[in-house]
């Protein structure tokens, strides 16, 4: 009984000392590597190490892994990063965004769609981002960061985001920079009126802390100038979200001409200075009617996002790759809407240690497969464009560690 006992101990030390020699935890084989920052786009295998990627290689020896993710047939990419989402959810049922039942636990609607960041959009303000790190940052598994709010309490709704006495750009400022491994940027939206009043003390935080803003323009009638905004009040790398919007009742300009179906001279312009478009889909901030002719004539978003909420998830929106499905559709190529899900919002938002699959990089990565069949990709308006493929979600790996598997394509299917 001894030996017995001894043998089988022998043999658990054994297989922990192989296990312990194994090059790679976690091995991605076979499928098509997409990276636009290498500009990788063909049949590769990545091996994962330690929450690392550690090689990028033809052939590896699936017996240098741990576990192995059979990806043939499949798209393998950095971790989406959805720099327009809104995940300060909450119990309060008149904090609209802010602590509110419409914005949604992010744990639940990212990884199932590729997406390892998301940044909240203006959710929490300065007074309330503490309660926010608390509740959702620090309890999350997905990366969450955070345009804070220029307005102190952030989205909440209604007489709060028209409150300009509440509008501190030095506040903001100071908790962005206490908090900038948390916060990218300062947000602005859903102001009313003729007033730049938001614009300038918005800029001037992001002035005060180095940072980006993410402008949502309010509504007048009539509109405000996008002109003036881009020219005149936001720097390089500033960020104009809803770019393909048309709002009922001529109340925000829009950057195509509806008459003539081209884009503005003065968007063309803010894009030579550096400003940053992004589709940012919402509820209803996004019709096809801007999108395709921007897209014909080469006007392309810099970054694709959802404007993630109960209201958006459940409209016509749905989720990340609803999106990027319908960006295929218009006809941008699968590289470059990767490379506007991936890269260029890091390189946006200032993580240039995520959206790529670099050695070394952080092992967030997605695992897409393209389905076949007859779908249909419509907008608020109802104008419904119709394909043959989709994006679909196989596997979200985040840190090295699998966090999401559709299909059961890991080997053993749970790690030990």
């Amino acid at each position: 009984m001894k030996c017995k006992s001894f043998l089988i101990c022998c043999l658990l030390c054994l297989n922990s000392f192989l296990a312990s020699a194994q090059t790679y935890t976690l091995l991605i084989k076979g499928g098509t590597v997409i990276d636009p920052k290498n500009n990788l786009n063909q049949l590769m295998d990545v091996g994962i190490f330690e929450g690392k990627v550690k090689t990028i290689a033809k052939d590896i020896d699936p017996k240098e892994a741990k576990q192995v993710v059979n990806a043939k047939g499949m798209y393998v990419t950095p971790g989406l990063i959805d720099i327009h989402g809104h995940v300060f959810f909450g119990t309060q049922p008149d904090h609209y965004l802010s602590n509110g039942l419409l914005a949604l636990p992010p744990d639940g609607f990212t990884f199932r769609v590729g997406v390892t960041t998301i940044v909240d959009a203006g959710g929490a303000g300065w007074e309330s981002f503490p309660e926010f790190k608390k509740n959702v940052i620090l309890s999350s598994k997905t990366r969450v960061l955070s345009f804070l709010n220029i307005v102190g309490q952030g989205m909440r709704g209604g007489n709060y985001e028209q409150d300009t006495s509440d509008m501190d750009p030095q506040m903001a400022a100071a908790v962005a920079i206490k908090n900038k491994n948390d916060i990218v940027g300062f947000k602005v939206a859903h102001f009313i009126g003729p007033d730049w009043t938001p614009i300038k003390r918005v800029v001037e935080a992001g002035k005060l802390a180095n940072m980006p803003v993410m402008i949502d323009f309010g509504g007048n009638n009539p509109p405000l100038s996008l002109e003036t905004l881009f020219m005149k009040y936001l720097r390089p790398g500033d960020i104009f979200t809803h770019a393909y919007t048309l709002l009922d009742g001529n109340t925000r300009e829009t950057i195509v001409d509806e008459k003539t179906q081209k884009v503005k001279p003065f968007a063309l312009d803010a894009r030579k200075k550096g400003i940053i478009f992004d589709v940012g889909y919402g509820g209803a901030s996004f019709n096809y009617s801007q999108a395709i002719p921007a897209i014909k004539s080469g006007f392309y978003p810099n970054t694709i996002s959802t404007d993630l909420h109960t209201g958006s998830m459940n409209g016509s929106m749905k989720d990340m790759l609803s999106i990027m499905s319908k960006f295929l559709v218009m006809g941008i190529d699968l590289p470059t809407v990767i490379r506007e899900s991936t890269w260029a919002p890091a390189q946006v938002i200032k993580r240039e240690n995520l959206g790529h699959i670099s050695e070394n990089a952080i092992a967030d990565v997605a695992v897409f497969s393209m389905r076949e069949g007859n779908f249909g990709f419509y907008d608020k308006t109802g104008y419904k464009m119709e394909g043959k493929q989709k994006l679909e979600c196989e596997m979200t790996i985040k840190g090295g560690k699998i966090v999401y598997d559709l299909n059961g394509i890991a080997l053993p299917t749970a790690a030990k």
